[in-house]
């Protein structure tokens, strides 16, 4: 089902620091994905895929605080980001970033809703 959220994002100003605060508040386990700049999440078990292993059951991950990601970002599932963007468009959001490529696991975009508020897309490769 697309639109439910799937994964949230929390920027950083410093990895190590933003690693070690949510691992001793709240048992996170961390991955570090040096090719994307980014720091995968769990914050509950995962099977051996590395999937969430319990139903409502969100992962997500820590990255560098940029210009998109300047505040936590919820990310949505989506089926198809180019119709979603155009759907965002034509009801007031705006586009942050274009539907782009993400290793060989699937696609992202961002974009603003009508509050100023940065969401995320997500579509499987």
């Amino acid at each position: 089902m697309s639109g439910r959220v799937i994964h949230f994002e929390i920027p950083f100003d410093d990895r190590e620091r933003a690693k070690a605060f949510y691992r001793d508040v709240f048992s996170w386990e961390t991955e570090e994905m040096p090719e994307l700049d980014y720091v995968g999440v769990s914050t509950g078990p995962v099977g051996e895929d590395g999937m969430p292993g319990e139903p409502g059951y969100i992962g997500g991950g820590m990255t560098p605080r940029d210009a998109t990601n300047g505040g936590t970002v919820v990310v949505l599932h989506s089926a198809d980001i180019d119709a979603d963007l155009a759907r965002v468009l034509a009801h007031g959001g705006k586009v942050v970033t274009e539907k782009e490529p993400v290793g060989d696991m699937g696609f992202a975009a961002y974009f603003t809703d009508t509050e100023g508020n940065v969401v995320g897309l997500w579509q499987n490769a």
